[in-house]
């Protein structure tokens, strides 16, 4: 039986709002702070420049006819005003690059808990193949216990070690209230960490552009209490049922006979396909293809019948299944809990 989560509602938007300026983590949390300090330096730049703007546009203003042949008084090598505007952005400048300094280096500095959860994140075009460390494993020697797809599930409170890869392109990955952006950059490995202060769904996304689907590289990060994401990882674990009804019977058939078991991988199954999302808890997920639609009956339908429908250029091609097979299948998957 699938573990529960709290914060997930049924009529949760696909898109919600990823709001930076209300940070529920600690490295979003030093972000906020000296993006506030940054948005202060420059509103008071913007509020001195303007109003000398206004200032000489109104003292200024023409009263009557201009005499074009009266030029007003001119200034030349003033070593106050060439210094004024020199010395003091350059000041601002450093202090700019201090505070941004600071930062990074607190942030990529931190210590790793004994404790910590450790995730590998791999991006592919367009989705997000989630790996998890089994635990007592050596962090630099990777040993899998489970994998997912678009979905971190995260105890709150608790220190979440992030490790970034990439398939195939350059991807970004960025969920704003938990920290800021990373890049996955092919043959590299780059990391962040997350500490979520509260459960909930928080939404993410590739922010480097990838190709046509780029802006449907979604991804939702589930924060849950230490029991609820206990129960979770126990479901991931184990096998789903098998089917039971004739109509997912049937679906599984139809899975297996077609390609699918060549992308996809279904654990307890000879599915063991890599090159698609794996598919072994698939009905408890929150969305498919990446966040493009709410996980139903209807949408795996949609998906089924042609995936391209729902998200042009992507790579699962159309199997050209029957009405009659595409229930069946949809069925099948529907059981996979």
């Amino acid at each position: 039986m699938a573990g529960t989560f709290s914060g997930a509602r049924a009529d949760e938007p696909l898109r919600p709002i990823a709001n930076m300026f209300d940070p529920l983590s600690k490295p979003a949390e030093m972000i906020h702070d000296a993006s506030i300090i940054t948005l202060i330096i420059c509103a008071i730049i913007f509020l001195i420049v303007t109003g000398m703007l206004v200032y000489v546009t109104v003292k200024y203003r023409s009263r009557g006819e201009i005499d074009e042949r009266k030029e007003p008084p001119q200034i030349y090598g003033s070593s106050q005003i060439e210094l004024a505007w020199t010395v003091i952005p350059i000041i601002i400048t450093v202090v700019l690059i201090l505070i941004t300094t600071r930062t990074i280096g607190e942030i990529q500095d931190h210590p790793v808990p004994k404790d910590a959860v450790h995730i590998r994140v791999i991006g592919h075009q367009w989705w997000w193949e989630i790996h998890y460390q089994k635990p007592g494993a050596k962090p630099d020697e990777w040993v899998t216990d489970f994998t997912i797809a678009n979905e971190i599930h995260v105890p709150v409170n608790k220190h979440t070690e992030i490790t970034l890869e990439s398939a195939d392109v350059l991807h970004s990955f960025w969920v704003a209230q938990l920290n800021g952006k990373t890049d996955l950059i092919p043959g590299l490995k780059n990391h962040t960490w997350i500490e979520p202060r509260a459960t909930g769904v928080f939404f993410g996304n590739c922010a480097e552009y990838c190709g046509t689907q780029h802006a449907n590289m979604q991804l939702k990060v589930v924060v849950q209490t230490q029991a609820d994401y206990d129960a979770w990882v126990l479901a991931q674990k184990t096998p789903p049922p098998a089917p039971t009804t004739a109509e997912a019977i049937a679906g599984k058939k139809v899975f297996y006979a077609n390609s699918c078991v060549n992308c996809h991988k279904v654990d307890g199954t000879p599915a063991a396909g890599v090159f698609g999302p794996d598919l072994t808890h698939l009905a408890t997920r929150l969305t498919i293809g990446a966040g493009i639609a709410k996980n139903n009956e209807d949408s795996l339908r949609t998906w089924m019948h042609d995936p391209a429908t729902l998200k042009p250029g992507v790579l699962m091609p159309n199997m050209q299944l029957t009405d009659k097979e595409v229930d069946e299948v949809v069925a099948y998957l529907m059981t996979l809990k």
